[in-house]
């Protein structure tokens, strides 16, 4: 999973034909750390799709703009329009991953 290292390259992702996902995260999330433990095995299945993950904390207008408030939070975005928002609340589990990807990509 590649990372967003400006606001630039963020903008010229999202606004791509084809649906990106971005990994909103911080280094000090208990829950984003468990995330990476599951999330490679995700990324295979759907190695189809572009991920990136973009630090939280670096970009807070980016993360406000999207209403990203809890992390990690996975974001689909296809022309510059967020598709789908999986919170934080509900991204604790694979299967929970899964399920969002399953809803959202098909």
């Amino acid at each position: 999973m590649e990372k967003i290292s400006s606001e630039q390259q963020f903008y010229d992702l999202i606004n791509g034909s084809e649906a990106v996902l971005v990994k909103f995260f911080a280094g000090w999330c208990p829950d984003c750390t468990r995330m990476n433990m599951f999330i490679g095995e995700i990324l295979e299945e759907y190695s189809d799709y572009k991920w990136f993950e973009i630090d939280k904390d670096e970009f807070p207008e980016i993360s406000e703009k999207n209403q990203v408030m809890g992390i990690p939070s996975i974001l689909i975005f296809k022309n510059g329009e967020k598709l789908a928002h999986l919170h934080s609340a509900n991204a604790k589990t694979p299967e929970q991953v899964q399920e969002f990807l399953k809803e959202n990509l098909t």
